[in-house]
């Protein structure tokens, strides 16, 4: 097990990752083979683990810093508001994963030697390049939605000789041409999991997806099996990720002031001890906002920021104009609540929560999905005991 002949930057991420149990030994000549370097743009944009932030770095002015930031274990985007150009925008459509999460994904993915893998979300083609070279080309097909960025990495790809049949169009109908396929590993966050792709994967197949729903932006890594009959698939959760989402799974938030036109004086008011460590967290990944989003069906959340030491916390209902409003204060043991509309959100909210604590306070692990043709279901511990989603 040896990086000799990479950079200092690349063997350092290598021996870390696999120190971690991340890289595993069966990736390693692809992970050395491989640069996530050869797929990023010249302009890009690194998350900044110290300030929260994406900055800008250009090969160009700054070949040093775009270096050890390619070799970084971070995510990096490499496209905003679902165009092309060399300018930051609002909202980031396209980026390439911190190794750490594409070496999870594709440790958990089991792949063997002769599977054929569908891949949804080319982004770059560095995922797809390092299936490519471990399964070979033939066995790999990938799509991606935005031709621009299939285009980049199709010849990203054959630059390396590497040349997996990169499709542009929406992954949501998965490659029914191409199928049956042994995996389908999903690199775009999805709210449910699309019929098409347990179709297209044999019985006794892998689905490797991140899944979420529209309460926070965060997913969870979900592996689904196919059934043998095929109409079905099933499995657990494996942990906490967050994906730019597909194209036709982002909320449908139709704007605050559409739910709020008048503010809060003509809703329901009461008070909550609902703390903001139970509501909200301790970190985006808090277990507690997954089971809230498992639990209260089309729900969206949003935190505000703190001013002068309060803090409201928002709920909107997706399929209606409910919403609610929780005013959490540093000072105060019980907190204000306003509800209005056919729901009583923050009440579903707090029933899930208080649900939560009475099954012991699982994590993500417990947790599963079972997908049909006809929808999704989620359940803790055992399938037998599902909810609709």
């Amino acid at each position: 097990m040896t990086f000799s002949g990479l950079d200092e930057g690349r063997s350092g991420l290598g021996r870390s990752l696999v120190e971690r149990k991340i890289l595993t030994s069966d990736w390693i000549p692809s992970y050395a083979a491989v640069s996530r370097a050869d797929f990023l743009p010249e302009l890009m944009w690194p998350y900044d683990m110290d300030t929260g932030t994406t900055v800008a770095v250009d090969w160009r002015q700054e070949p040093g810093l775009w270096r050890s930031y390619a070799d970084l274990d971070v995510p990096i985007v490499t496209q905003w508001d679902d165009r092309a150009g060399e300018e930051r925008g609002e909202v980031p459509t396209s980026s390439v994963s911190m190794p750490s999460v594409v070496f999870r994904m594709l440790r958990d993915l089991d792949v063997r030697a002769g599977q054929r893998v569908l891949e949804i979300g080319t982004g770059t083609g560095w995922n797809a390049a390092l299936l490519a070279h471990r399964l070979g080309a033939d066995n790999v097909v990938s799509i991606e939605i935005d031709a621009t960025v299939a285009a980049a990495a199709r010849d990203r790809l054959a630059c390396l000789g590497l040349r997996p049949q990169v499709l542009s169009r929406d992954g949501v109908e998965g490659d029914e041409p191409g199928a049956p396929y042994d995996r389908i590993i999903a690199t775009a966050g999805v709210r449910s999991v699309p019929p098409a792709w347990i179709s297209q994967v044999r019985p006794g197949g892998l689905i490797l997806a991140p899944w979420g729903t529209h309460y926070t932006n965060q997913d969870a890594l979900v592996r689904l099996q196919v059934a043998e009959d095929g109409k079905s698939a099933s499995g657990a959760f494996m942990g906490p990720v967050e994906f730019m989402k597909l194209r036709s799974h982002r909320l449908p938030f139709a704007g605050h002031d559409l739910y709020v036109p008048d503010g809060v004086s003509g809703a329901d008011r009461s008070t909550t001890d609902v703390t903001e460590e139970q509501l909200l967290g301790g970190d985006q990944f808090a277990v507690t906002s997954f089971v809230v989003g498992l639990r209260v069906r089309g729900c969206y959340r949003q935190v505000a920021a703190e001013r002068n030491g309060s803090r409201p916390v928002w709920f909107y209902g997706l399929g209606d104009r409910s919403w609610a409003c929780v005013m959490l204060r540093d000072s105060d043991t019980e907190a204000q609540v306003w509800q209005s509309g056919p729901r009583r959100l923050f009440d579903e909210v707090s029933a899930a929560l208080d649900w939560w604590r009475k099954v012991g306070e699982p994590g993500y692990e417990r947790f599963g999905l079972t997908v049909t043709q006809e929808g999704q279901r989620a359940w803790l511990d055992e399938p037998m005991d599902a909810w609709d989603l």
